[in-house]
């Protein structure tokens, strides 16, 4: 079997390295801590968990939960780590951050096939999986842009809030496109935005709120300058009452086709799917915590019942803009056996990133074997993740979490939400299993 080098010892690299030893391959992981360190790590542990020490709900209803349950089907080194090192959490799946790396790390070192080796990798080898997530070191920054092009990785992370079409009251917010400008004649003539619009007193409110929202502080590594191209928008609403009339909220060319007046604001909401499930608060990138985001975007005209598919943030990251430079197995374009996987690839939170890892073991696997790499279908939250990696408009491709609204529809409609996520979940476990059976993909023993 041929060597595989794994670039990267968190969650991603982690999981990409015991799918890839599982299936006959020696492995050797480059985990550049503790020689390199970086602003966010405590320790040189292989998966260590930096931020929270919960990988979210198993409820299969929830999108997170419908994902572990897909990663267990495929037989999950990391969900394998969690569930030992699992601590009192309700449905999610909390675990003590110390017991967890270590129960990780030593199934990688027990492993006769897996060579761990320290130290900083600073060009890209192949065959390989690339995980070394949201901190690249510099050097391996500038080989990935060299290899992929200059515009193809960012260095710092803005992400505006996404929330669900069909919770959005319609008969409050209008489609239009500024001055009815647009890409097509479509646009042009029904325009490219939904447009929430805001009275001069709601506007007033809605600043006050903003500006006295709890913010998120988050690690040393999160406190870059802010680029002025991507403030929070709470930190624009700061600089002066009337900033966001005259930045994203501002609504000149934006008049109301029911009312014939404008707006004294405007709220624009950006279709971010093809499907139009899910769409993008425009210009709404921010650092208040996710509680005090809920309330004080739900003030905003027809979204008082928004359900929010992705919460905003701002943070230094290095992710590649994947569906303008990688293919859709997440590899690069001049070589079908080095994939990218964890959030370099533009997926957020640590069952994600993990997932990606799977995949990525799993087809680099396959290719190697001379067969090619192979996607879960859309109905899948794993496949539907991928497929937003591979259509996301690259203009405005943001990094995204697990979410209904990735999948597709359901054949029938389902109009109570609880039934809908367990009709979700039935068939997204069907396809998995009926995926690994078609492409003999048996499922792993993670662990004894």
């Amino acid at each position: 079997m041929t060597s595989v080098t794994i670039v990267g010892g968190g969650l991603a690299g982690s999981e990409a390295a015991w799918q890839l030893a599982e299936r006959g391959h020696e492995v050797v992981v480059h985990e550049m801590r503790p020689v390199v360190k970086t602003a966010a790590h405590q320790t040189e542990s292989l998966a260590e968990l930096v931020c929270s020490n919960t990988f979210k709900s198993t409820d299969t209803s929830n999108a997170h939960g419908l994902l572990k349950a897909e990663m267990r089907q495929l037989g999950s080194l990391i969900l394998w780590a969690a569930d030992e090192a699992r601590v009192p959490g309700g449905t999610a799946l909390a675990v003590d951050r110390v017991v967890f790396a270590s129960a990780v790390q030593s199934r990688l070192e027990g492993h006769p096939r897996i060579t761990i080796e320290r130290g900083e990798i600073t060009a890209i080898p192949s065959p390989s999986v690339i995980a070394t997530g949201p901190l690249t070191s510099d050097a391996l920054a500038t080989s990935l842009r060299a290899r992929l092009g200059v515009d193809a990785l960012s260095f710092y992370d803005a992400i505006a809030p996404v929330v669900a079409y069909d919770s959005i009251d319609h008969d409050v917010v209008f489609k239009a496109s500024r001055y009815g400008k647009g890409e097509t004649e479509a646009e042009r003539e029904e325009g490219a935005y939904l447009n929430c619009p805001l009275s001069r007193e709601q506007y007033e409110s809605f600043i006050d709120a903003l500006v006295a929202g709890d913010k998120h502080q988050g690690h040393e590594f999160d406190k870059a300058p802010y680029f002025e191209g991507c403030l929070p928008v709470e930190e624009m609403a700061a600089r002066g009452r009337e900033t966001l009339r005259f930045g994203p909220l501002k609504p000149v060319g934006l008049r109301d086709p029911r009312t014939g007046r404008d707006a004294y604001a405007v709220v624009q909401l950006r279709q971010e799917d093809r499907a139009g499930r899910m769409w993008n608060l425009v210009g709404f990138q921010t650092r208040l915590r996710i509680g005090d985001q809920e309330k004080v975007f739900r003030a905003i005209p027809g979204l008082a019942n928004a359900e929010f598919l992705r919460h905003g943030s701002i943070h230094r990251n290095s992710y590649v803009n994947s569906p303008a430079s990688l293919t859709p197995a997440l590899t690069l374009r001049d070589d079908a056996q080095v994939f990218l996987a964890g959030q370099i690839t533009g997926v957020e939170g640590y069952t994600e990133s993990s997932a990606t890892g799977l995949l990525a073991g799993i087809n680099l696997s396959r290719v190697l074997g001379g067969a090619e790499a192979v996607i879960p279908p859309g109905t899948t939250m794993l496949g539907a993740l991928y497929r937003y990696l591979r259509e996301a408009d690259p203009k405005h491709f943001q990094p995204m979490n697990a979410n209904f609204g990735l999948l597709d529809d359901l054949a029938k409609p389902e109009r109570d939400k609880r039934r809908k996520r367990e009709l979700f979940a039935a068939r997204a476990l069907a396809d998995i299993e009926s995926w690994q059976r078609e492409h003999g993909l048996a499922p792993l023993a993670a662990a004894t």
